[in-house]
């Protein structure tokens, strides 16, 4: 039959099939780079979390030999418990996260203890107990996290009072000793290196600004509106990393505060990353309307004088430098220097004429930068004279904003050809 046998030497195959196996060469390929990008992922939070897990065991340890040892105290697997949920609270949030430990804890106790004399241990009574805990947890004003500790006690209490009395006054040290020893971990015996922990939750989020910066720029030289509307996407989406951020820069305080290795470093490099948070959360939320302005000007047709992608490039550049700055823990003279030039390229693309959405994009690089100054140290009013200094001087382009005024004005464009018709 016509077609029987294999397929003879130099026979072509279908362009169907030929296309259908270069795309399926090219997912494989996708699907390589992403398993390889995942497993280098995984890899970069495993390092990144191997401090805390050190601290944890060691802090676990401690406590239940303290406890246990030293204390005698009964049932010590409260004190590596109350360890290890005080080091696992949000970096920055420690002191606070062991104060509502203990009152939690004794919240717990008072409320467990009391309805159990009053009422006895059941099934019902131990519902009962939980819920006045959380009750007067909430009365009091408590965070989660101390209502979850009040309600976590009563239950302890209200189910292991009945076979192990006098349970009240030894899980209440329980909590002193595994709070204490958090404490000692993380500021003595295991502290982790606050500037590098700092570092690596600072650079998502600066990295994020940086890229969709130079993103628009190269958006306005292109004219190209959908890419610098999909920086605008990205850059909105930012709360992880900016929350990221003022987390770490607030434990970085807080290990600077507690540990003495590092009580000479209180007001150096940490400091300014402390500072820094809140300004770098309005540079971003100002370069998001600068870049939204950018979309509006790139759709009208607006002039876009070389001046201004090079003021959004130098302003990319100035973020680059803070963060690089920031890592080695210098002072940021560059960054402030790279930022001016950014208000300086702004100045001579205003004097070279823009329209009115470029107006905007001018005047938010001028904010953004001053958000900047200030995030290297620099004050609000010192930041403001130094960017109009270096603006220079406001004189009103010639087009189209000139055009746009004389037309407002009385005997302007059309006051002017209103009166030629009627002579």
């Amino acid at each position: 039959m016509v077609g029987d046998g294999p397929p003879r030497r130099g026979s072509r195959r279908a362009p169907a099939d030929r296309a259908a196996d270069g795309r399926g060469a090219v997912a494989v390929a996708q699907l390589r780079r992403r398993s390889a990008q995942s497993v280098r992922d995984r890899l970069r939070r495993v390092r990144a979390g191997t401090g805390l897990a050190a601290q944890a065991g060691l802090a676990a340890g401690l406590a239940w030999w303290v406890a246990s040892d030293l204390l005698h105290i009964p049932l010590p697997l409260f004190a590596p418990i109350s360890a290890v949920v005080a080091l696992a609270a949000s970096v920055g949030q420690r002191l606070r996260r062991i104060v509502e430990l203990i009152i939690g804890v004794s919240i717990g106790v008072l409320v467990g203890d009391l309805l159990i004399y009053l009422i006895g241990a059941g099934p019902w009574q131990l519902g009962l107990i939980v819920v006045l805990a959380v009750v007067v947890s909430v009365f009091i004003g408590g965070s989660p996290a101390l209502v979850v500790q009040s309600a976590a006690t009563a239950v302890l209490i209200g189910t292991l009072t009945p076979s192990v009395p006098n349970l009240e006054i030894p899980r209440f040290v329980a909590a002193l000793v595994g709070g204490a020893v958090t404490l000692v971990v993380t500021a003595v015996l295991l502290p982790l290196n606050p500037l590098r922990v700092v570092n690596r939750a600072a650079k998502p989020a600066l990295d994020l600004l940086i890229d969709q910066l130079e993103a628009t720029d190269e958006a306005m030289r292109s004219r190209d509106a959908d890419r610098a509307q999909a920086a605008l996407d990205r850059l909105r989406d930012n709360k992880k990393q900016l929350g990221a951020f003022s987390e770490a820069a607030q434990g970085a305080r807080e290990a600077n505060t507690l540990s003495p290795l590092h009580w000479g470093n209180r007001h150096g490099p940490i400091e300014r990353y402390v500072q820094s948070v809140e300004p770098v959360d309005r540079a971003m939320r100002n370069s998001g309307t600068l870049i939204r302005r950018a979309v509006t000007m790139i759709e009208d047709g607006e002039p876009i004088p070389e001046a201004m992608p090079a003021a959004v490039a130098a302003l990319a550049q100035a973020v680059r430098v803070l963060r690089r700055e920031f890592t080695a823990g210098d002072d940021p003279t560059g960054a402030r220097q790279q930022a001016l030039r950014a208000v300086c390229e702004a100045g001579r693309a205003y004097r070279a004429g823009v329209g009115f959405s470029g107006e905007v994009v001018v005047a938010q690089v001028r904010t953004a930068v001053s958000d900047l100054l200030v995030a290297t140290g620099t004050s609000q009013g010192e930041a403001n004279r130094l960017v109009r200094h270096t603006f220079g001087q406001l004189t009103p382009p010639p087009a189209p904003l000139a055009a746009r005024a004389g037309s407002d004005r009385p005997g302007g464009a059309d006051g002017a050809g209103s009166a030629s018709g009627v002579g």
